[in-house]
């Protein structure tokens, strides 16, 4: 018999099923971007559709002004809300086991420590998937993967591409699709950078609508780490006590997300306002088990 034990199926579903209530936390917790997101309530799962949506402010009310007495007030129909569009993308993590392999490791105790090995490395695969993703321009895997940080955010030089469903222009009226960049004629240095991220903080402020999370690879967090040395000023706080290596600038949380394997955009600072940035993962499918009751 290729299976001696009837209920070894049911091992396997249990076992994952208990283990799908953390899986998303987990993967949250593992990234700085979707830790902040969390919590600021920016996580949230859509219910289904052919695409997903996300509704955005583009314009001011064109009926605001002044007036005086018995003013007639303006109440014409002001055209201020739409809405993004965003592909579907699907990612998963088989976790496979054989016949022969369940029958070396017999018993009960042991088949649930094989298959926490197998499930820890899946989810640390999951983490690192999302990770990558994160900073993707959406055109990994044949364009199957989730849109990132590199096609939200246009790079000097990059065209006025379409994102969301809309295009994107440094003028005009899709100017408030298109991000703010700073990209100096020379290499920064620690003497240099901080000029360049003043300006580029100065483009991207709107009163206390301030940048909160700046995430760097190797290259920025050595340079800023170095301008701060010579000034003796510096700190190292844990970004929501979860242990992110990060620095502060005019308050927002410097993060390295390099490291070994790190997934940052080489010598890039992303400048980011959480505020306006979600994760939207499908209510159904939100680190769960494709087929419990089979697999």
């Amino acid at each position: 018999m290729a299976f001696a034990n009837a209920n070894i199926s049911d091992i396997l579903a249990t076992t994952i099923q208990s283990r799908t209530r953390k899986v998303a936390d987990n993967v949250t917790k593992n990234n700085a971007i979707l830790t902040r997101l969390s919590q600021k309530g920016n996580i949230k799962p859509f219910s289904g559709g052919s695409s997903i949506l996300q509704e955005l402010s583009f314009a001011e009310n064109s009926n605001a002004g002044w007036y005086s007495g018995y003013d007639i007030l303006p109440v014409g129909v002001s055209d201020v809300i739409s809405a993004a569009e965003y592909p579907i993308c699907q990612a998963a993590v088989p976790v496979v086991i054989s016949g022969l392999e369940m029958l070396q490791n017999s018993g009960k105790e042991r088949m649930i420590d094989l298959m926490d090995a197998r499930l820890t490395v899946a989810e640390n695969t999951m983490k690192n998937l999302i990770a990558v993703g994160l900073y993707s321009d959406g055109l990994g895997a044949a364009g199957k993967q989730i849109d990132g940080l590199a096609a939200a955010l246009l790079a000097a030089g990059g065209s006025t591409a379409t994102y969301g469903g809309i295009t994107r222009a440094a003028s005009g009226v899709t100017q408030f699709w298109y991000n703010q960049i700073e990209d100096p004629a020379t290499t920064p240095t620690p003497g240099t950078i901080q000029q360049g991220w003043n300006s580029l903080w100065a483009k991207c402020a709107r009163g206390n609508d301030v940048p909160d999370l700046i995430m760097v690879d190797n290259v920025m967090w050595a340079m800023y780490m170095a301008s701060l040395q010579s000034l003796q000023r510096y700190s190292t706080p844990e970004v929501g006590d979860l242990g992110f290596t990060s620095l502060k600038f005019i308050g927002a949380d410097v993060v390295l997300d390099g490291g070994i394997g790190g997934a940052a955009t080489a010598s890039t600072a992303y400048f980011l306002n959480t505020d306006y940035l979600f994760f939207r993962p499908h209510a159904q499918r939100n680190m769960v088990p494709l087929a419990p009751n089979k697999r």
